[in-house]
């Protein structure tokens, strides 16, 4: 899932565009990592709508609003030429109203069941996502449309983005933990087909994925959205100029809650690339 409300020609013409990437809390670290090789030059902010986090728990009319919301303050902020929504939930449900109200473009992230389905070889495909996400009728439609020939397996995960939160803010769970996660999605059929590819539908996931290599009961192919993400940026708004800098500057982080902001975490955003973290505090009420 990826648009833009402004022709790719209009967007093209932005030197040095800034981009803000967009999540409930840490997992659109995975995109901003892929979209900042695609685009070195740009200026970046990554955003986390962290006084919110989980969006799972929110009812759809609440996340919708929300979303909107924090959306308002930080395109009056910082007046992106383009946002990333790296949050599968925020872009399953929010994306057509963020599109309707705001005339900045918008790239959201999708699934990955269509490149899932192209990559396995038996035909056993595994989606891991939030509860959410598998519930949504949007990712029935698209394993309907793309996997109908695979047997797909839906995993929604109640604890993994909080174990990939954990990760970064250097308190990790055990692997027995992550291992009980992840063994749904390893299926062996009576033909003795198993399971060849899992796709990741949650930004977060990507973080914890050299554990879930390490816990897999037997090697999968694991697809993870964020290059194609990337992709779709550099369609949008071109490559890097050559007259550009092709060094990596360093992104600004807004949070909107911060209660999260250990020196742990604050030494792990440093180390992507995340130097200095602001907080704009923006409580959530919930009715």
């Amino acid at each position: 899932m990826a648009g833009a409300s402004l022709s790719a020609a209009v967007l093209r013409g932005a030197p040095e565009p800034t981009i803000l990437v967009f999540d409930s809390g840490l997992g659109g670290l995975t995109v901003l990592e892929q979209v900042r090789r695609a685009r070195p030059d740009a200026r970046y902010v990554y955003a986390a709508d962290d006084a919110a986090f989980p969006y799972g728990r929110l009812s759809e009319p609440v996340l919708v609003q929300r979303v909107l919301d924090v959306m308002a303050r930080l395109i009056a902020t910082h007046r992106p030429d383009l946002v990333v929504i790296a949050c599968n939930t925020a872009s399953t449900l929010v994306l057509p109203a963020l599109r309707q109200r705001f005339p900045t473009p918008f790239v959201g992230v999708v699934p990955p069941i269509k490149p899932a389905a192209e990559t396995s070889r038996s035909r056993l495909v595994t989606l891991l996502a939030t509860p959410g996400t598998v519930a949504r009728s949007y990712t029935r439609d698209l394993i309907a449309t793309y996997a109908a020939a695979c047997s797909v397996t839906s995993v929604g995960s109640h604890h993994l983005a909080n174990y990939a939160e954990a990760e970064l803010a250097g308190t990790p769970v055990d692997d027995a933990a992550i291992a009980a996660e992840i063994a749904p999605c390893f299926v062996t059929a009576e033909d003795g087909r198993r399971t060849d590819v899992v796709c990741l539908a949650c930004t977060h996931y990507p973080l914890l994925r050299p554990r879930f290599e390490r816990l897999a009961p037997w090697p999968v192919t694991w697809i993870d959205p964020a290059p194609a993400i990337a992709r779709r940026v550099t369609q949008l708004l071109g490559s890097t100029p050559r007259d550009a800098r092709s060094d990596e500057g360093p992104v600004l982080g807004a949070f909107t809650g911060g209660a999260t902001l250990t020196e742990a975490l604050r030494a792990s955003l440093d180390r992507r690339g995340i130097p200095s973290v602001g907080v704009d505090p923006m409580p959530l009420a919930l009715q």
